[in-house]
């Protein structure tokens, strides 16, 4: 592990945040009334560390003289999901190594018996050896010594460069574990050697195992990516240690960050999560809906009370659940690149196949053939041809106009433009599905919530969104396209415990409630206390995995303190039980399966008013104005107002229909719905009633 060099907490602060077209950079110039520096370049997929550095070179500021660099990156992410991971082995109970394939008998597709799923390590590579523990933490079968060194020896002439150490029961007993780490590393040439209760210390041994086998095969994936950008940057003057964004929303020292590894995969979503959380906690909207709509993908989230919902019950995919806390983020296969195509019963449809960054849609002009919801909203006018970002060779308008008529219109007798309309009506009504799924399904009223909308299309949809799912109101932040960088400038320190306990609360000894949750407080302290900058203060929350006796399905329930009684936990449960089900069940015994402990080092303030920078504001709406163009809305063509929205007036209000574009985002405001902004800039959308 890389050897922890000091960081400034000084007040030159840049967020960076690697997507999967662009890395964004936010530079917030503390020592100049909080300058804004922002920059959105091309993300080098071959090194994502020559991409971060040409961002900060854009910015035009002086790399050596940051104080502090936050990273937000997809590189375990993208590992994981493309399984370019590292050859990893596993020493596991005996009888016990098929258990990561085997799973919980579920199958890739619910009506179907298609689907393939291949498990992060090979079953060659799983090795038994003799040990076992009892759910008690009773030692049945020792652990036999020379097993574990012959399985070693196995997989390093393997070719594995990465293991994991997973018993039966370790999460009550990890001693086994701890001495089959102790033998492997005296011949293991590297540090990554992950035990499973070390990163999960839970029950469910499918879940801990899958969880420690990402951990390990990403983790020199992660170190060599970190040496590489600590290189590069180094090459810029700077020289201080930098932080990462965790999937929790919280940072850690980028020395410190391997040892965790799995705990970086949704980075990149979370960020934007936090940034949502924070902007709306300033603007007074503590409930929000985020929208994160990327070129592949859309990213929802739920808010309540400013703190987003975290969960450590995340699979990014199917059985690959990773059961580390982390911020709940539910995606859909609907970005700017989603293709729309007719099937073969007629039916027009949209995504989940994406033209991705290359060739990308048509209006790219580099080589793209097929219709996407980037392209419609170019035909229906809702974006500028000339303002696209990244367009190597311009296509007109009129011919992407009659791709949507070849392609999509002829089957069902539309011309271009309606197929069009057609095409972003359908691209919308998926993407309400996947806001339902994070809202209505968890028993939440989306009317009580607002619409964060952000990343690079966001805006472009959100007015609709909101008026199809009943939201009063879409929150458009002053930099939509670069939140995620946002969201790791004010990032907190945070760190994350889990144990299980699996008794009936009835019988649960209150005593070892405390003792763990207060050791949870006191590791996480010494943690925060090691990074490599300080925060203001620290918050401690609390909280409980539980469930009726005999049921499967896990409920989090908050705590108020770290000492409740068996009669508040009981109570606790059947309120949040009701919450979610609209069911009261007081007869059912409750069972205490897990207690959860998020140690958060709160960072100071950051003021979001320069984000758009005031001295370039208008004194009047009219000065804002750059053109009006015809703009499709509901079946018809409107002439629409096109502002600049880094000109417009703090005190302005707009009336629908208007376009509001600015160098990362193009806002589009409806018909009877009217935006204002607020004093940090944010634009605040009345979505009309019907």
């Amino acid at each position: 592990m890389h050897e922890k060099v000091p960081a400034q907490s000084g007040s030159v602060v840049a967020g960076i945040d690697v997507g999967g077209t662009f890395t964004d950079l936010l530079l917030i110039d503390g020592k100049n009334g909080g300058r804004v520096h922002i920059a959105k370049t091309p993300t080098t997929t071959d090194n994502q560390a020559f991409g971060v550095v040409a961002a900060l070179g854009a910015t035009g500021f002086p790399v050596r003289e940051v104080d502090l660099i936050v990273h937000g990156t997809t590189t375990t992410t993208n590992a994981v999901l493309e399984r370019r991971l590292a050859k990893t082995g596993m020493i596991t109970t005996r009888g016990f190594r098929d258990i990561i394939e085997l799973g919980r008998r579920t199958r890739p597709q619910a009506y179907g018996m298609t689907g393939t799923f291949t498990p992060v390590v090979p079953r060659n590579l799983r090795l038994e050896v003799e040990e076992r523990v009892e759910a008690t933490g009773k030692v049945r079968v020792p652990l036999d010594e020379d097993d574990v060194r012959r399985a070693v020896a196995a997989l390093l002439a393997a070719g594995c460069e990465a293991l994991v150490i997973h018993f039966l029961h370790a999460y009550a007993n990890p001693r086994h574990e701890l001495h089959a780490a102790e033998i492997a590393a005296e011949s293991w040439p590297n540090g990554y050697i992950t035990t499973g209760h070390s990163l999960l210390s839970e029950a469910r041994e499918f879940e801990r195992g899958v969880t420690a086998c990402v951990n390990a095969s990403v983790q020199p994936i992660l170190e060599r990516y970190v040496a590489k950008l600590r290189n590069e940057l180094a090459a810029q003057g700077y020289d201080r240690d930098f932080l990462m964004m965790n999937g929790n929303g919280g940072m850690i020292s980028a020395s410190y960050v391997t040892r965790e590894a799995a705990k970086t995969v949704m980075s990149g979503p979370a960020s934007g999560v936090i940034a949502a959380a924070y902007t709306g906690k300033r603007a007074g909207h503590g409930n929000l809906v985020t929208y994160d709509m990327g070129g592949t993908s859309t990213d929802v989230a739920l808010i309540r009370n400013a703190e987003p919902a975290v969960s450590n019950e995340i699979e990014i995919e199917y059985a690959m659940p990773i059961h580390v806390p982390m911020v709940a983020v539910h995606t859909v296969g609907a970005g700017g690149g989603s293709i729309a195509r007719v099937d073969a019963a007629g039916l027009i449809q949209v995504g989940p196949q994406s033209a991705g960054a290359n060739p990308g849609p048509i209006c790219y002009g580099r080589g793209g053939t097929e219709p996407t919801l980037t392209d419609a909203n170019l035909v229906l006018g809702r974006l500028a041809p000339k303002k696209l970002l990244a367009v190597d060779n311009p296509v007109s308008v009129e011919t992407v106009r009659k791709v949507f008529a070849e392609k999509i219109g002829a089957a069902s007798g539309l011309d271009g433009v309606e197929a069009a309309g057609a095409v972003l009506r359908l691209g919308n009504l998926k993407m309400a599905g996947a806001i339902r799924m994070v809202s209505v399904s968890r028993g939440h009223d989306p009317r009580d919530f607002a619409l964060f909308a952000f990343g690079g299309a966001g805006p472009l949809h959100a007015a609709a969104l909101a008026r199809e799912l009943g939201l009063p109101k879409v929150l458009v932040p002053a930099r939509p396209g670069i939140t995620n960088a946002l969201g790791c400038v004010v990032a907190d320190l945070r760190h994350d415990f889990v144990n299980t306990v699996n008794q009936p609360v009835a019988l649960v000894d209150e005593t070892l409630i405390r003792q763990v949750l207060e050791r949870h407080r006191e590791e996480g302290a010494k943690l925060i206390a090691k990074e490599a900058v300080q925060p203001q203060s620290l918050h401690v929350v609390h909280s409980a995995d539980m469930q009726f006796v005999g049921q499967t399905h896990i409920i989090n329930v908050p705590l108020p303190s770290a000492e409740p009684t068996r009669a508040t936990l009981q109570h606790l449960f059947e309120t949040a039980y009701f919450a979610r089900f609209k069911v009261e069940l007081p007869e059912i015994r409750a069972n205490l399966v897990n207690l959860n402990t998020s140690v958060i080092g709160v960072r100071p303030d950051i003021d979001l008013s320069q984000l758009i920078d005031p001295a370039g504001r208008a004194t009047r709406l009219d000065d804002a104005r750059l053109e009006t163009r015809p703009v499709w809305f509901a079946g018809k063509w409107h002439d629409t107002p096109v502002y600049a929205r880094e000109k417009l007036p703090l005190d302005a209000a707009v009336n629908g229909p208007a376009i509001f574009e600015q160098m990362d985002a193009t806002t589009v405001l409806e018909p009877g719905d009217v935006a204002r902004s607020d004093r940090d800039g944010n634009l605040i959308i009345e979505i009309a009633g019907d």
